[in-house]
């Protein structure tokens, strides 16, 4: 099965669950291994891809990590391409496929991410076909959402989301990620919303509240 290159931590022992944590554009998968500590999970495998490489056009064409495209700045249909989405969205399932294969079941499993990794952790998860034991999503929006009613799967009708987002993020702004918590929470879900005062980024009164959550899907 071919995967992404990823920084993998291990626990001390052998894995009962596992988180797949997707970095934001520019970014690598070492990105969040500094956090990993900080949440708690002994137990845990972290899993870290790193994104492949492709021109960005809001960024001049520049090659640079990312799950796809940026087109335009302003949000709306069509400003990430929805072949470069689902092709970022193969290659997550087939990350959690190979956790799967290494023993971890779907149930033990956190689908994570930041920024356009975030988008694609929900992007993914919202479809996925077997139960996950949680989505987070960190400083993200909602990708193809004209689709999301009929892809939803049901499999994970009810899995746990956390978001998570500063109120003053110039990059993604706080109203898109509410605009997803949203979508979900209206729905009925487990769905849980943490605002904070910071930028694009994340802050230790945010990753105690991530742990807090995590070791609740993973207890």
């Amino acid at each position: 099965m071919n995967t992404l290159p990823a920084v993998i931590l291990e626990p001390g022992g052998a894995p009962d669950s596992a988180i797949l944590w997707l970095h934001g554009l520019g970014a690598s998968g070492h990105d969040f291994v500094p956090v990993a500590p900080h949440l708690d999970l002994p137990r845990t495998r972290f899993v870290f891809p790193h994104a492949p490489e492709r021109p960005v056009t809001i960024n001049n064409g520049y090659v640079m990590p990312a799950w796809y495209d940026i087109t335009r700045m302003d949000a709306g249909p069509g400003r990430e391409p929805e072949a470069d989405v689902r092709d970022a969205h193969a290659m997550v399932e087939a990350c959690l496929e190979r956790l799967y294969a290494d023993g971890i079941p779907s149930e033990r499993v956190v689908l994570a991410g930041f920024s356009q990794g975030g988008a694609m952790a929900l992007h993914t998860g919202h479809r996925h076909d077997r139960p996950l034991a949680g989505i987070m999503v960190l400083s993200a929006y909602l990708l193809l959402e004209e689709t999301l009613a009929a892809e939803g799967s049901a499999a994970n009708a009810n899995t746990p989301m956390l978001f998570c987002h500063g109120r003053m993020d110039d990059v993604v702004a706080v109203a898109r990620g509410k605009a997803a918590y949203q979508r979900f929470a209206t729905e009925g879900r487990e769905v849980e919303w943490a605002d904070y005062p910071m930028g694009h980024q994340v802050v230790m009164e945010e990753i105690e509240r991530i742990g807090r959550w995590l070791r609740a899907r993973l207890p």
